[in-house]
């Protein structure tokens, strides 16, 4: 008769545990909580592409392209696309108050600003490439990081970098089709 009162006594912790841990592993969303009403938040990021020009016994890298995605703490997305020999284009969105708190929260809960990078270099061997360079202000506090595609450098990137750079691919794509 012992050995059911202990099953049955054992048996209420683990289903408490696994009531409280299923939401938290199904759900790979931030949770908003991390973000503050108070937080102040500025995005900068600047995709570059890249090609090298050799001149004999030196190579000089010129951008074919540049785009900027500016992201403020009120919401405003810029967006700026910069090519030579053309007329630079500009356009811009306002962010739902959700979607800047979301970035906030991702900002906060994965350490980004503590990163102990600030830059990963290309190979020499690569010819043409992307660059990104992100400038994050959060709380008067900044973090620069600069880092090639996957492809143009032997280092792995780190997939929070290769996160943040989809999400804010996400948002050029957003600002530049309105």
């Amino acid at each position: 008769m012992v050995r059911p009162i202990l099953l049955i006594g054992a048996a209420i912790p683990v289903a408490l545990a696994i009531l409280i841990a299923a939401p938290m592993l199904l759900n790979p969303q931030v949770p908003f909580s991390a973000a503050n009403a108070d937080d102040k938040i500025s995005i900068e990021l600047i995709k570059y592409d890249l090609k090298k020009i050799s001149f004999g016994l030196t190579d000089r890298l010129t951008p074919q392209k540049s785009e900027t995605l500016v992201v403020s703490a009120e919401g405003v997305a810029k967006y700026t696309l910069n090519e030579p020999n053309s007329p630079s284009i500009e356009k811009s969105a306002k962010l739902e108050k959700s979607e800047v708190k979301r970035l906030t929260a991702l900002i906060k809960e994965t350490g980004f600003m503590q990163l102990p990078i600030d830059s990963i270099s290309a190979d020499d061997s690569v010819v043409e490439y992307t660059k990104f360079s992100l400038k994050v202000t959060l709380n008067g506090k900044t973090k620069q990081l600069q880092w090639p595609e996957q492809n143009a450098t032997s280092v792995t990137i780190s997939p929070l970098i290769s996160h943040f750079e989809s999400e804010l691919e996400g948002l050029i794509n957003k600002t530049r089709s309105n």
